[in-house]
């Protein structure tokens, strides 16, 4: 569903840690994927470019921006609607 929406490109960013270390305006764009449930952190946590660090998945309360649930009941939503955002 994410390649439907074209979210597959950002998340493959998360998930190898890209996303912290480009240009800023790709990272906003991977936080605000983040927090709407597009997208997902990693299973392993990441440093971005200044060292600090980018929790994992697991790392972060349920239903939470970067949470797999906050993930499920983004797509959940985008199916009932039929919306393609």
């Amino acid at each position: 569903m994410q390649s439907e929406m074209q979210y597959d490109n950002l998340q493959d960013l998360i998930d190898t840690g890209l996303a912290w270390k480009m240009e800023g305006y790709v990272g906003r764009a991977c936080m605000d994927a983040l927090k709407s449930g597009a997208c997902f952190l990693p299973t392993s946590s990441r440093k971005d470019a200044y060292g600090n660090l980018i929790p994992s998945r697991y790392q972060v309360q349920k239903g939470t921006a970067g949470s797999y649930q906050n993930s499920v009941k983004f797509y959940t939503n985008a199916l009932s609607y039929g919306s393609t955002y």
